[in-house]
C-alpha cells in the first residue's frame, strides 16, 4: 500500500471516526483480529514478540536478539502473510550497526512492508548509557536519518518521540505521524509499577503537538502506551489534546491475552465455577493466608472421602511439605489428618445406616472402603459397637457425633 493511500485512508477515518487505532502485533493471530476489530494499521516491533514470550517490552534493549531480524522474520512469516487490506509498518532499530540504513529500508520495502517507525528508540534511554551510545554514534538523529529516507522513498513513517525537540526534528524529517510515547503501559501482570499520570502525559503530549505544528499542521498525531490503556482514558486524551489516535501494545497483545488465559485455565482447575474466594481459587491464585491449608484439606475431604485421599498429594498440591501441612493441620484441628479424615468418613457411615434399603457392604464402599472387614474394624475401633448393633439402637434416634 503506497504513501499517499494510506495518507487518504487515515484522514478519512479521522475525518469521520475522530480517531485512529493502530496496533503493535507480536504475532499473526493479534494482527489478524486487531485488524477484524478495525486496527488502521500495524506496527511490527520487536517489543510485541518479546511480550508474547512473557518478558517486558524493554528486552528489545538488551543484547536477547536482532530486533530488526525479529521483526523481518516476524513481518514476513506471520504478518504480512494474514494481513493485506491495512498497511504494516517495521520497527527499525537504526543503530544497527551491521546495516545501511538505505539498503535495509529498501529490503523492507521490497519484502512487502508500507513503512517503518523508529523502534527501539534512543528517544527513551537516558542518563549516562545515553551519553555512552552517543559517543559510538547510536543517536537519535539516525533514527531521524532513517524517517527521511523512508520518506524519500514513500514509505509510509510513524515517529516515537518523547520531547519537543525529537518532535521538531521528526517534523522537519517528514515523518507522517508523530506519536508521543508515553512509556511502558500500566496494567496486566507484566505491566509497569511506574508510569505518568494521564495528567502529566496530557502535559507531555501537548507539549510535543504544539511544537509538530510549528513546523507542520498537517502531520497526524497520536499517542502510545503509558497510563492511557483505556477507551476512558483515551477520550480523556482526546477531549483535552491535539491527538488523533491511540498505538496500543500491551493494551492489545499482552493484557487480553493475559486475561483469557489466566481465566479459562482457572475455570477449568475449579470445574467450570470460578470463585475468587474458593479455597482453590486461592490455592491457583497463591493468596494463601496460614488457616487456608487447613481450610483446603478439610474441603477436600467433604468432597473426596469417597476416593482415596493422601496427605502427601495435598501437600503437592499446596507446594508445602508433608511435614509441615501435618503438622500445621494438627495444631489447628487437634487431632492427626489421618484420625480426621476417618472420623469424617465414619460420621457419613452414619448417616448412611439411616437410610433404608442400604448394606453396610454398600457403606463401606459409600465411604471409601472397599474392603468390609477394615470397615468394620474401624466403625468399631471409633463408635464403640459394630455396624450392626448401631443400626439396632440408633435407627429411630438422634445420631450422636464422634
Amino acid at each position: 500500500m503506497d504513501r499517499e493511500t494510506i495518507l487518504r485512508n487515515l484522514k478519512a477515518q479521522i475525518n469521520i471516526n475522530g480517531h485512529i487505532v493502530s496496533t503493535v502485533a507480536g504475532s499473526g493471530m493479534t494482527a489478524k483480529y486487531t485488524a477484524l476489530g478495525g486496527a488502521d494499521f500495524i506496527l511490527a516491533l520487536s517489543a510485541g514478540k518479546y511480550r508474547l514470550m512473557g518478558r517486558s517490552s524493554y528486552a528489545s534493549y538488551l543484547c536477547y536478539g536482532n530486533s530488526n531480524q525479529i521483526v523481518m522474520d516476524l513481518g514476513t512469516k506471520e504478518l504480512l502473510p494474514v494481513i493485506s487490506d491495512i498497511p504494516i509498518l517495521f520497527g527499525l532499530n537504526a543503530s544497527d550497526p551491521f546495516i545501511n540504513l538505505y539498503d535495509y529500508i529498501r529490503e523492507i520495502k521490497e519484502n512487502g512492508f508500507s513503512g517503518i517507525n523508529n523502534f527501539p528508540t534512543v528517544g527513551l534511554i537516558d542518563g549516562r548509557f545515553r551519553e555512552a551510545l552517543e559517543e559510538d554514534g547510536n543517536s537519535y538523529d539516525k533514527e531521524v536519518e532513517a524517517i527521511h529516507l523512508a520518506n524519500f522513498m514513500d514509505l509510509f513513517t510513524v515517529a516515537f518521540v518523547v520531547n519537543e525537540e525529537q518532535a521538531k526534528k521528526m517534523t522537519e524529517a517528514g515523518a507522517d505521524v508523530i506519536c508521543a510515547h508515553l512509556g511502558l503501559t500500566k496494567g496486566g501482570y507484566l505491566g509497569a509499577s511506574e508510569y505518568l499520570s494521564i495528567e502529566q502525559a496530557r502535559i507531555m503530549t501537548e507539549n510535543i503537538f504544539t511544537e509538530c505544528n510549528k513546523i507542520r499542521t498537517d502531520v497526524i498525531k497520536m499517542i502510545y502506551a503509558g497510563p492511557a490503556n483505556t477507551p476512558i482514558g483515551m477520550q480523556y486524551m482526546y477531549n483535552n489534546t491535539e491527538c488523533q489516535g491511540y498505538i496500543g501494545g500491551s493494551t492489545f497483545d499482552r493484557i487480553p491475552i493475559e486475561r483469557a488465559i489466566l481465566n479459562t485455565t482457572k475455570a477449568f482447575k475449579s470445574y467450570g465455577s470460578f470463585d475468587e474466594n474458593n479455597v482453590m481459587s486461592k490455592l491457583i491464585n497463591r493468596n494463601w493466608n496460614s488457616n487456608d491449608y487447613v481450610e483446603f484439606v478439610t474441603t477436600f475431604i467433604s468432597e473426596n472421602y469417597r476416593k482415596e485421599v493422601y496427605l502427601a498429594d495435598l501437600a503437592l498440591v499446596a507446594h508445602v511439605s508433608s511435614s509441615y501441612l501435618s503438622t500445621k493441620f494438627k495444631q489447628e484441628i487437634g487431632c492427626s489428618f489421618t484420625e480426621y479424615l476417618i472420623k469424617y468418613r465414619m460420621n457419613k457411615a452414619k448417616e448412611f445406616m439411616k437410610q433404608k434399603n442400604v448394606s453396610f457392604k454398600e457403606v463401606a464402599q459409600m465411604v471409601g472402603y472397599n474392603d468390609y472387614a477394615q470397615f468394620s474394624k474401624m466403625f468399631k475401633k471409633y463408635a464403640g459397637t459394630t455396624p450392626s448393633k448401631f443400626v439396632e439402637s440408633n435407627i429411630n434416634t438422634k445420631d450422636n457425633k464422634l
